[in-house]
């Protein structure tokens, strides 16, 4: 299959375009730091420099897979930002640099590699999300409406191109050891650190950097990259998938738990 993964610098895009190359598949990784993807274009990977919130980079890369290749079997829209802090103190011109990243650029690949995929009445789209497309936290609302934007437009899209053999999975990772996390701490003191959050910034930054410190608990990302080839593998897949440390658990008592008893939970221990 011929596949298109965003994000492929680092983190569980990596993973995932090495996973899909191990497994035989002609790959395009696609991110802004090509330089960082030398061990992919090594391992056999086409290596193209890209930003997914640049409407002419997108263009250029998937117009070229289609003159190479003729044909665009897989996207995975991995490329993802986070932001962190309180929804009084982030300037909406960065929650709209993250909207543009997390949920636009994916509708855009989205929007240029279907006009193929119908012509050829098959495709899956892949649409890395998190358990935060479900949940959410305090200091993260920006990130986590993102995510939730992303299911939904999932979704709907879903209902909307079974008719012509595309799948749409949504792929829901828990915690995992990616590069998203660093630097979460110190953005959260420096966007809520001081006035009415304060006390809320410092027990979620604490939090925060307790969690890197235990890194070797969280999964790693190829648990994702295994995760998202079973789903194009697989002739019929779910429409979603749970992967990774903690995150069936969470989501379980999401369901289960009413607002506000979740919200308590969420909450235990940051009111200093």
């Amino acid at each position: 299959m011929i596949c298109l993964v965003t994000g492929a610098s680092s983190g569980i895009g990596h993973a995932t375009a090495l996973e899909l190359l191990r497994a035989g598949h002609v790959v395009y990784a696609a991110a802004r730091r090509l330089e960082r993807m030398e061990d992919l274009r090594e391992a056999g990977a086409h290596t193209v420099a890209m930003d997914v919130t640049d409407e002419t980079a997108t263009e250029r890369v998937v117009r070229t897979i289609l003159e190479e290749q003729h044909r665009i079997d897989v996207l995975v829209n991995n490329a993802g930002v986070a932001l962190h802090g309180a929804v009084e103190d982030v300037p909406l011109k960065r929650a709209r640099e993250l909207f543009e990243v997390n949920l636009f650029g994916a509708a855009r690949l989205t929007q240029l590699v279907l006009p193929s995929m119908r012509a050829q009445r098959s495709g899956t789209i892949v649409n890395v999300s998190s358990i935060g497309g479900e949940i959410a936290l305090p200091l993260g609302a920006w990130y986590y409406a993102s995510k939730h934007g992303l299911e939904a437009f999932s979704d709907t899209l879903r209902q909307e191109v079974g008719r012509f053999g595309i799948e749409v999975v949504v792929v829901q990772p828990g915690l995992i050891a990616t590069e998203i996390q660093d630097g979460s701490a110190a953005e959260m003191r420096e966007l809520s650190g001081q006035g009415a959050y304060a006390t809320l910034a410092e027990a979620m930054a604490a939090r925060t950097e307790s969690s890197n410190a235990q890194r070797h608990k969280l999964s790693d990302p190829s648990v994702v990259a295994r995760t998202v080839r079973a789903a194009v593998e697989t002739e019929r897949p779910k429409t979603r998938y749970v992967t990774g440390y903690m995150g069936k658990l969470l989501l379980r008592l999401n369901r289960l738990l009413s607002d506000r008893r979740f919200d308590k939970v969420a909450t235990r221990g940051l009111d200093g």
